[in-house]
């Protein structure tokens, strides 16, 4: 088997372990009180790994991600997403730097200080660094030295909240 062909299926198992997991998964741990904001299925250094990153308003502490995986540890083993594939579960905090993806992310961040960096340069550079004054579905406009900059989110690799100690 080629080595793209191998990665093909590696892709496709793991699109697939995600959609159950968001299906069947994902419910049990929004009822819970915590927003899922990623479930990742990936190979890491330690095997596979199919990770649940979960937020909400009062932050995440290890307790927190206790107390989901062992509420969706024997249904994990039921529902079988892996086929028996061997995997280490993992649940998370994304993290306080964690990229800005959808609009609950960027409703957190408006009027807060964010990273902008784009696929290809505009204005000579690739990254811009602003107060986040608006979003929508297409576009997130900045605020730099009191002038607002529009991007188009399709032109947009990554976005960061800017932290400061």
């Amino acid at each position: 088997m080629h080595r793209s062909s191998i990665r093909e299926k590696g892709d496709k198992l793991a699109g697939k372990v995600k959609n159950i997991c968001e299906e069947k998964i994902v419910p049990v741990i929004e009822e819970m009180g915590y927003e899922v904001i990623e479930v990742e299925y990936a190979k890491k250094s330690d095997g596979m790994n199919l990770t649940f990153f979960i937020d909400n308003d009062n932050g995440i502490k290890i307790e927190d991600c206790e107390k989901v995986s062992k509420a969706i540890d024997g249904l994990l083993d039921e529902i079988n997403p892996t086929d028996d594939q061997s995997y280490i579960l993992n649940v998370s905090s994304p993290g306080i730097d964690r990229p800005l993806k959808n609009d609950r992310d960027y409703k957190r961040n408006l009027n807060k200080m964010i990273s902008v960096t784009l696929f290809a340069k505009e204005d000579g550079k690739k990254t811009f660094e602003g107060k986040l004054t608006n979003f929508d579905k297409e576009t997130l406009t900045i605020e730099i030295d009191g002038k607002e900059k529009v991007f188009n989110k399709k032109n947009v690799a990554h976005v960061m909240p800017v932290i400061s100690l």
